[in-house]
This record gives structure tokens, sequence and C-alpha cells, in this order.
């Protein structure tokens, strides 16, 4: 199975058309081949990558555990990392069959399996994702193995609630080394308040469906956020680990990378 990366792979298309073993027309029906997989169910975009920093994710809420294997297997042999979210436990299954060597984690619902050129490189930016209570560990463990797929340190601090604000002051200087804080809350969502009025970076509010009646499922969450009187806070969809966790790697990363290069 191949593991070039699209990029390699539109290189050598270039050379062979600059050394006239390819036509034009050719170049151009294989670049457009080295950008996107045409699976029938599924258009994988191999070039996410080069665009947006990392590749596309396969979101597995209604597709086939077959479906899910094929385009993890696709964008494996294009040479690019994998992740998958909302996996079940059917999806689960066959993708460990297939894929041992991959990193699953069963409370997240995740799948990581990354490519070569991503094991061992450099951790560039810290993140800490802050959760109220122990069930948001579904929502919050997402958005841990989003940042770290992405080459972030991440760190999870877990059931901090404004129940028990002590709990969250307890490490106030650990939070205060971090680029940015994924705060993950239900019931009535207060906590990414809490924690914008104590620190000075970026404060990434994920809503979840955590709560009783009036919680209206993460509504009541999801509105008391956007109503943050702290002025750090930004807020994603409701139980949104994924999204949460994405920002925050691409905020973390870009801060690293201005502060190591002087900007």
């Amino acid at each position: 199975m191949s593991q070039t990366p699209p990029l390699a792979k539109q290189r050598e298309i270039l050379e062979r058309l600059y050394r006239r073993e390819l036509t034009v027309e050719s170049a151009l029906a294989l670049l457009e081949q080295t950008t996107v997989a045409d699976l029938g169910f599924a258009q994988i975009d191999l070039d996410r990558e080069r665009r947006c920093g990392f590749p596309e994710v396969i979101f597995c809420e209604g597709k086939t555990p077959e479906h899910v294997a094929a385009i993890v297997e696709q964008l494996q042999s294009a040479g690019q990392s994998c992740l998958a979210t909302r996996v079940n436990e059917a999806q689960a299954e066959l993708l460990h069959e297939r894929f041992p060597q991959a990193e699953q984690d069963r409370v997240a619902r995740t799948f990581w399996l990354a490519a070569p050129h991503r094991q061992g490189g450099e951790v560039l930016g810290r993140v800490a994702i802050v959760t109220a209570g122990t069930a948001d560990l579904p929502v919050a463990r997402e958005a841990l193995v989003t940042v770290r797929a992405f080459g972030c340190h991440a760190e999870l601090l877990a059931d901090v609630g404004v129940a028990g604000i002590h709990r969250l002051l307890r490490h106030l200087d650990r939070l205060r080394q971090m680029d940015v804080l994924v705060v993950v809350a239900g019931m009535e969502g207060a906590l990414p308040s809490a924690v914008g009025g104590l620190v000075s970076c970026p404060v990434i509010a994920v809503p979840t469906s955590v709560g009783y009646g009036a919680s209206f499922g993460g509504l009541a969450a999801l509105l008391g956020m956007l109503n943050s009187c702290a002025a750090n806070v930004v807020v994603v969809n409701i139980d949104s680990g994924f999204k949460g966790g994405y920002v925050a790697a691409l905020i973390a990363r870009r801060r690293c990378a201005a502060a190591t290069s002087g900007e």
C-alpha cells in the first residue's frame, strides 16, 4: 500500500511533466486524483491537510462500519493521519480488527491513526481541557484526543465545577501556564465564565447535554455561555468536544509558532 503523501505525488507528476513524460492533459488528470479520492459513497479530501493543517476527519455517525474502514484505508494509503469521532461499538470492533496499531478511546468514542510524519513530531502549544463534572468526560476526552492529534501538549482537569469552586482554584497556577483552555460544562454552564475571569488566555466553552429537564439537552448551558460577561470566552456547539479541541489546537500552535519566531 502506497504511503506517498499527496504533495510528494504532485511534485512527482510535475517533474514528469517537465521531463515531457506526460502531456498537460494527463498531468492535470493525475493531479486531480491526488486531491480527491472518489469512493462512490464518499469524496475524500486529500488536500485538506495542506490547506488547513490537518487531514479530513471522519464523523462516524450515520456511516456503516465498512464505510468508516474504507475511508480510513484511503487516508492511510495517501500517507495521511486519520482521526474519527463518534465511533460506535460495531465500528470500533471492525477498526480494531483492521488497524490494531491505532489508538481508540472508548469513552471519547474516537479513533486515531497517526501517519509516519506525525509520529514523534515536535509538540507545539499547551492546552488544558477542564470539565465541570465527571459526566462531561466523554465530550472532554473527545477534545483531548483532538488536541493531541494536532501535536499539542494537552492536559485534562476533571470535576472542578462551580458547586465547589475551591477545586478549581487549587489548579489556577497550572491553568495560567496554558495557551488555550477548553472548558466543558453542562447544567447551567457557569464554569467557563468563572475560569475566564481568572486567566489571560482564550477560553473555548463547550456546552454539554448533561443535566435535568430545564437544561433542555444543553441549550441552557449554551445560552449561558453565549451570554458570558468574561470577554475571553467563545463558544462552540453542544457536545462538540472535537470542535473545541480543534480550534484550541489551531490557536495554541499559532501562538507557539509566533513566540518561537519572535513575532
